[in-house]
């Protein structure tokens, strides 16, 4: 069915990023692969093509644009190419609507032009070991001194991606112990400058996949963090992160379909070409079967992502429809791509071929920005359960 979700600058954008992607990541991908990041002057090239500053505003450097929709055509057509822009995601998809929404404009001046520009790199520190998806229980703190003039950030953090390349790392940390009746209050959010004395970047995590995202532990001993480097009001912090959660899970949502919807269009070429018992995989019944029935989901997600992204551009996407999304498009991708990798036989499973690469790549998208558990239980809860 003709999609009606993009107009024709989303698709004059999308032959844009299209071009690029085929022109500056494809024939270098096999070596940030073997890196296991993309370089840090990459970022600068998605800085001048405009990736980062589309909604940066005006009199920061960007177009600013408010629809989500321009990040959806680059994360489509990533996954098109079976390629990733690194840790990128993170700063524009996760990093930015916390500074348009609570810098003050003095901040933005100092922040926005280098992060438009890809300057200036960003990621966000939320989880902590041992805690995992219990934001409420980080450890981390970040004390006011004795004379007032700073903050004193001690603790860790780790999954975080981006960490590796970021020169500013929004990180959340305790500024007021937990109460008995609110575990959530007392969080705050600072943007810290990573060039700090005491600011140590860690390991460098070896992922299943997202083997070209840079992802990192952090760790903070003593670091001091400027009082104009407290991002929004403090205490605040837990609700702030809550703010962002949907668009984070439509993300997440729209990467999935996209990965779905590109499984089959490398599976149905490979089918078409590769020979057994002397005839094509494609001729199959089994074969057509397997791949219409997966079509049959991937529009099913297509339906459901479009829905999500009109609605997150007139602000009526609720948590529970941004969950249900992330839900429903993930499990649909998790089967896609595992029947995909099937009818590839053994190929399926080498590196070499990019169906291996998503099968990889894709499973960790039912577990961050939420586990599918925890979808389930934002959707039960809308509906009064």
């Amino acid at each position: 069915m003709r999609r009606t979700v993009f107009n024709e600058d989303h698709e004059a954008f999308r032959e844009t990023i299209r071009a690029f992607i085929e022109a500056e990541v494809v024939p270098v991908y096999d070596e940030w692969l073997a890196a296991g990041q993309a370089p840090r002057d990459f970022y600068r090239k998605l800085g001048e093509l405009g990736v980062f500053g589309i909604e940066v505003p005006e009199e920061f450097g960007g177009a600013g644009e408010e629809s989500f929709k321009f990040q959806a055509v680059v994360t489509e057509e990533c996954a098109r190419a079976g390629v990733s822009f690194g840790g990128s995601s993170v700063h524009t998809g996760l990093c930015l609507p916390y500074v348009t929404a609570y810098a003050t404009e003095e901040q933005k001046k100092r922040w926005l032009p280098g992060f438009a520009s890809g300057e200036t790199m960003f990621a966000i520190a939320m989880t902590e070991p041992g805690t995992g998806s219990d934001l409420a229980g980080m450890k981390t703190t970040a004390k006011l001194s004795a004379d007032g003039s700073h903050y004193v950030l001690n603790g860790a953090k780790t999954f975080i991606t981006g960490g590796v390349h970021a020169d500013r790392v929004i990180v959340c940390a305790r500024t007021a112990p937990a109460t008995k009746e609110d575990r959530r209050a007392g969080i705050s959010l600072f943007v810290v400058d990573t060039a700090s004395d005491g600011y140590t970047v860690g390991r460098k995590l070896d992922k299943l996949g997202l083997k070209t995202s840079d992802t990192a532990e952090l760790s903070f001993t003593d670091v001091r963090i400027p009082l104009e480097d407290l991002l929004g009001e403090e205490g605040k912090g837990f609700s702030y992160l809550g703010q962002n959660l949907p668009q984070e899970r439509l993300a997440i949502a729209v990467g999935a379909y996209a990965q779905a919807a590109a499984a089959i269009r490398f599976t149905k070429a490979y089918v078409q070409d590769r020979t057994v018992f002397g005839q094509s995989v494609a001729s199959f019944q089994n074969t057509k079967f397997e791949l219409a029935a997966c079509q049959a989901e991937v529009d099913a997600a297509q339906a459901v992502v479009d829905r999500a992204l009109d609605a997150h551009d007139v602000r009526e996407l609720t948590a529970a429809d941004a969950a249900s999304a992330k839900l429903f498009c993930t499990e649909v991708a998790a089967r896609v791509i595992d029947r995909c990798l099937q009818l590839h036989g053994g190929y399926g499973y080498m590196n070499e071929y990019p169906i291996a690469r998503l099968y990889a790549d894709n499973r960790v998208n039912r577990i961050y920005g939420g586990t599918s558990e925890v979808m389930k239980s934002i959707i039960a809860k809308s509906m009064g359960l």
